[in-house]
């Protein structure tokens, strides 16, 4: 497989029987080089002593007072957070292992960095020997936040910090300007829909983050004399999508579901939902209290999602056969954060799993 996001950190990390991933010195030495944690001209001679410690066995005990003994309080509040990660790593054996500890526990105690970071290690992990360009764009959704555009009836995601950087106008400005229906014609910067005639050019490290994933499951089909008919998209960022979330699940559970798009909810007998972020949570328990009439508001559900077990038996008894519906909604600034966790931590699983 192609050298995919080669910050993730990937190749320093080696699997174990599960096929989860294990932290190595290598690894570990990749946060250090963070600009949090990296020296400056202004680093005092107890930081520099530290750091070049932890560059040479970078899992090796800290003692408190070589903290204390940091002249800048942004260094010690950043190395103590470090080592409190990296020790919470180290002890749960693997990154997977890591990352479920941390949101079971509930409360999260650490900077967002390093859980970006190890989630982007994870689905590098998950994705691996899959080559197909759409399916990776969208395994992207798990790690780096989106910026929103519904433009003529197409819900595209924008990659949330290249957007913004292209942006002339702040992080507000429409992704609309941004977004080129021919590149060829434009040498102005700006973002192309990944399709099948670019896909190729997503493998190129200098461009992989500038092509917008195109949401939208269906189109119309307008046939005249009035007839519409309605299709289904074979590029559908959705559908790509909801085979990420099928690899994640397997990984993680070692469950077998299948992950569909839904244009809507049509099921009188609607038991389970998960959101995949904040503000989907809210919508379906909107929608699920009204029985799935219209939510207040439907414009930032952009999302929705059938979720099936292969095997019943896997589910809680009184749930066995029924679908798991998911949601996918966009914030009122017209971003979106995916919150992968939540799929794992909500599945209504049995006892015995």
């Amino acid at each position: 497989m192609r050298d995919i996001w080669p910050g993730s950190g990937f190749r320093e990390l080696r699997r174990d029987d599960r096929g989860w991933l294990v932290a190595t010195d290598a690894y570990l030495r990749l946060f250090l080089a963070l600009p949090q944690l990296a020296l400056v001209d202004e680093s005092c001679s107890a930081e520099r002593r530290l750091h070049e410690a932890l560059l040479e066995a970078p899992s090796q005990p800290v003692a408190p007072l070589a903290l204390v003994a940091l002249a800048d309080p942004d260094a010690r509040d950043n190395y103590a957070h470090y080592l409190r990660f990296r020790d919470g790593l180290l002890g749960a054996g693997t990154l997977e292992g890591w990352y479920l500890s941390v949101f079971r526990a509930g409360a999260i105690d650490l900077p967002p960095l390093f859980i970006d970071r190890v989630t982007e290690a994870i689905v590098r992990n998950v994705v691996d020997g899959c080559e197909v360009a759409i399916v990776l764009r969208a395994a992207e959704l798990l790690f780096r936040p989106q910026r929103i555009a519904v433009l003529d009836g197409r819900v595209l995601a924008a990659d949330r910090d290249t957007a913004d950087r292209l942006s002339d106008s702040g992080p507000l400005d429409p992704l609309g300007r941004l977004l080129r229906q021919d590149p060829a014609a434009d040498a102005t910067p700006g973002l192309e829909v990944l399709n099948a005639g670019v896909a190729e050019r997503y493998f190129d490290a200098t461009e992989r983050h500038a092509f917008a994933l195109d949401l939208s499951h269906t189109f119309g089909s307008d046939l005249g004399h009035g007839l519409v008919i309605t299709l289904a998209r074979a590029d559908s960022g959705l559908k790509a999508l909801g085979r990420v979330l099928e690899m994640w699940v397997r990984h993680f559970l070692g469950v077998a579901v299948r992950i569909e798009p839904q244009s809507r909810v049509d099921d009188p007998a609607w038991r389970w939902h998960i959101g995949l972020d904040v503000d989907s949570t809210a919508l379906l328990n909107e929608l699920y209290l009204k029985g799935g009439t219209e939510a207040a508001d439907p414009g930032r559900l952009i999302g929705l999602f059938r979720l099936d077990f292969e095997d019943p038996q896997a589910m809680r008894t009184d749930l066995a056969g029924k679908p798991v519906y998911l949601g996918l909604a966009m914030t009122e600034a017209q971003t979106l954060k995916l919150k992968p966790q939540n799929l794992l931590l909500n599945l209504p699983l049995a006892e015995t799993m």
